[in-house]
């Protein structure tokens, strides 16, 4: 019963574990390390995905924002950040947010920080997941005011962040494996940079 409320409701499957649990059953959903060798497939497929999006830049990330991997676009982006920013896990919200990351270089810091906050926010309101509550909570410490909201006019809110002097633009789209049965599979995101005008697609071009 539990299993087929869920799935109407279209519940998470690291949720669903969580009521079967509470509801004294057993998981049914496994939940694997991203590099066990069970999701190999899934690994190769996401690297061609990151392959194929260069010149321009592509992270696949988890439940937590944390980076699982990365095509060779996004070293552009991070060449100047802390080191400590990048040691293992990378959480792609401190270091685009983090004043010793990429936040000194985003030209429209205000717009995107009230974005990536906002969207943390929701999920934290959705998953009550005490780790992402501090993260919300260690991001707003960070320097730095939200923005006002895109205007009704705007097509995309993009990221502008100088690189080498030269403001590059960019939105992004999201995208996950939507057959997933796997908790950690089903969390992976592909989160894909696309040049918002045509300055930023030259310079990448040339770059790439």
């Amino acid at each position: 019963m539990i299993l087929r409320i869920t799935e109407q409701l279209d519940v998470p499957l690291r949720e669903r574990n969580q009521l079967l649990l509470a509801g004294g059953y057993a998981p049914a959903y496994p939940m694997r390390s991203f590099d066990e060798p069970e999701l190999a497939s899934v690994r190769a497929a996401l690297r061609k995905v990151l392959a194929g999006h260069d010149p321009y830049p592509a992270v696949v990330v988890n439940r937590y924002w944390e980076m699982l991997d990365a095509n060779s676009a996004v070293s552009l982006l991070i060449s100047d950040v802390a080191s400590s920013l990048l040691e293992p896990p990378v959480n792609v919200l401190r270091l685009t947010l983090h004043p010793d990351g990429l936040a000194p270089r985003i030209t429209n810091l205000a717009e995107w920080r009230a974005r990536l906050l906002g969207q943390l926010e929701r999920r934290v309101l959705a998953t009550n997941d005490p780790r992402l509550a501090a993260l919300l909570e260690e991001l707003r410490s960070y320097p730095g005011e939200d923005g006002p909201a895109p205007s009704a006019t705007s097509v995309v809110l993009p990221m502008k962040v100088l690189v080498d002097g030269v403001e590059l633009s960019f939105f992004s789209i999201a995208a996950s494996v939507e057959t997933a049965y796997d908790v950690t599979v089903e969390e992976l995101v592909i989160e894909s940079f696309y040049p918002a005008d045509a300055r930023t697609a030259e310079v990448l071009r040339a770059r790439g």
